[in-house]
Parts: C-alpha cells; structure tokens; sequence
C-alpha cells in the first residue's frame, strides 16, 4: 500500500517536500530518494546532460547543461520553459529541427511549432522535478 503526504524535512538531495509511504520506506515523490539518506559529499553527483529552453521575450534559447542551477543562473531570460533528457547531440537536433527559427547562435523565435513542442516537454512535468528525478535514478543506476 502506497501512501503520499509531506515529508518530515526536505529531502536531502533535490529538496522536496512530497514523500510516498512504501511499505516502511518515505520515498521523495520529486526524485525517488529515500527520505533521511544523505549523498555522500565526498562523491561527486553523476552527470546529468539536460537541453534546456529558456523565454527571453518571444525568443528561446535552446542549450545543453549538466549543471543546469549553475548555466540557468549566468544567462538573462524571463522564464524556464522545460527541460528534456540530452546532451549536446540532442541539443543539435533541435537546433535542426528548428533552423528556420533561429535568429542567432541559440536563440529561437518561439513560433507556434515550438511552442507546442515545448509544451509537449511540460506535460512531463515541472522541468526540475523532472531534473531531480533523473537525478536520482542516476545515483540509483
């Protein structure tokens, strides 16, 4: 039997506040870690490639990270569209995929084509719930 409520305490790695009761185990329900185990800190987090869109007006960018906190934090833009599971080869397709938009380097005109297929990427889910998530299946793996 599966029972979900807020955790005692944010989780320790991607800081949900959501468990799921499993048996006798909390599970956080944003990454799928276990409530109360702590990362190591001596160990470096696995790597996790995101491709992420940004809004910058009625421009998108669209760029690979592995440490999305950090990239996100150094570029100007007025709101986080999504994020999809990819490295830099997954980052070029898109840039194909959307060469008649492109407007310079990363940025996008956010036309109707790419605005569904960002919006097809958000019925995934929140882009950082989807981002601790991968996180914890990749320590998990």
């Amino acid at each position: 039997m599966t029972t979900t409520a807020r955790l005692p305490g944010p989780c320790h790695l991607c800081g949900g506040l959501q468990g799921a009761r499993i048996d006798r185990v909390w599970l956080c329900v944003a990454c799928g870690w276990r409530c109360g185990d702590v990362p190591d800190a001596d160990l470096p987090l696995p790597r996790v490639d995101v491709v992420y869109y940004l809004r910058y007006d009625r421009r998108v960018k669209i760029g690979t990270s592995r440490n999305p906190r950090q990239r996100l934090r150094s570029i100007r833009h007025d709101e986080l569209l999504a994020f999809e599971a990819g490295d830099r080869m997954q980052e070029q397709r898109r840039h194909r995929e959307f060469a008649e938009v492109r407007e310079g380097g990363e940025w996008f005109t956010l036309t109707g084509e790419l605005r569904a297929h960002v919006s097809a990427l958000r019925a995934a889910g929140d882009p950082w719930q989807l981002y601790a998530r991968w996180l914890g299946e990749a320590l998990r793996g």
